[in-house]
C-alpha cells in the first residue's frame, strides 16, 4: 500500500513540474494570440519576418516575438520565441525597413534569456 501511495505522489509531482517546451510555448502564443503582427524582411539576409503577439495571462499583458530566421539553401525558416517589452513591438517596426537584423539586435536579441528559447549566436 505504501508504495503505491509513494508511487501516486511521484507520479502527480513529476507531471505537475514538467515543464513547457519551446515549441508548445510557441504554438499556445499562436494560439492564443490570434493573427498577430507580422514585418517581413524581404531584403534581410538572416531575418524572414517577426511577429509580435500579446496575450492576457492572470490580469497581465505578456509581449512575445516570434522571429523567423532564414535558413541556407531552403525557402524555409527557423522559427523562435522571445518574450519582449511592451514597446519592442514600436521599436522594431520603426527601425526594421533600414535593417531588420540591427532592429532585431538592438530590439528583440536583449530578452533572449527570458524563456530561454533564443538560439545561440557564439
Amino acid at each position: 500500500m505504501k508504495t503505491i501511495i509513494l508511487f501516486l505522489v511521484i507520479s502527480l509531482t513529476t507531471t505537475v513540474l514538467k515543464s513547457q517546451t519551446c515549441e508548445e510555448v510557441m504554438d499556445y502564443v499562436k494560439e492564443e494570440g490570434g493573427y498577430g503582427t507580422t514585418y517581413s524582411s524581404y531584403t534581410s539576409e538572416a531575418i524572414s519576418k517577426v511577429t509580435f503577439y500579446q496575450i492576457a495571462v492572470d490580469y497581465k499583458t505578456l509581449y512575445f516575438a516570434i522571429v523567423c530566421f532564414k535558413k541556407e539553401y531552403s525557402s524555409n525558416c527557423a522559427e523562435y520565441i522571445y518574450q519582449v517589452g511592451s514597446n519592442t513591438k514600436l521599436n522594431y517596426s520603426m527601425n526594421y525597413l533600414n535593417s531588420a537584423g540591427k532592429a532585431f539586435w538592438e530590439y528583440i536579441q536583449p530578452y533572449n534569456e527570458n524563456l530561454g528559447c533564443a538560439p545561440s549566436f557564439e
